[in-house]
């Protein structure tokens, strides 16, 4: 799914391009920056899933987005959301490369989707994160989300099992 780039104050989330493979690995496959996501490990990883990750700016149905400083062009992190098909809700993600954390760029990450959904005409914004993952789960409630369920899953190419809550934010018209 293609969009033109979300402004944010100090970011661009523009569409993820298969130059950005690399850089995605780096983040979502690092022991540390990956440890609350369902991908697997640099170790774990098969060779289909790292062709997947080619393909992943041509996915209709899932907008994956490369955040980019304003400033100095780095990367700084990826993030993505799902629309739902008639365009009501809104499923977003994101992760910050380790060396930007602490810097308030997730918090603008998911604003700046949440803002671009609200402009499509979302009424509703959801969010997974993992109940261990004690930065973003205050990154959603600064925002105004609220828990409305709960879930699990399988780290890819483990048995570790996680635990996640599902957050809700309601879009007032």
């Amino acid at each position: 799914m293609k969009i033109e780039k979300i402004n944010t104050p100090r970011l661009y989330l523009r569409g993820f391009e298969k130059t950005d493979v690399g850089f995605a690995m780096s983040v979502w496959n690092d022991p540390e920056m990956g440890e609350y996501l369902p991908d697997p490990s640099l170790e774990n990883m098969d060779e289909e899933y790292r062709n997947s990750l080619e393909t992943l700016g041509d996915d209709e149905t899932c907008c994956y987005l490369i955040s980019e400083s304003k400033n100095t062009g780095d990367r700084i992190g990826t993030c993505s959301f799902i629309p739902s098909k008639d365009g009501n809700a809104y499923d977003i993600a994101y992760c910050v490369h380790k060396k930007y954390w602490r810097n308030g760029y997730a918090t603008e990450m998911a604003q700046g989707m949440i803002d671009y959904a609200k402009q499509q005409g979302a009424k509703k914004i959801t969010v997974v994160v993992n109940k261990e993952n004690a930065a973003s789960n205050a990154i959603v409630k600064k925002l105004g989300f609220t828990t409305v369920g709960e879930s699990s899953y399988k780290k890819s190419g483990t048995n570790i099992e996680f635990s996640d809550y599902k957050y809700e934010l309601e879009i007032n018209a």
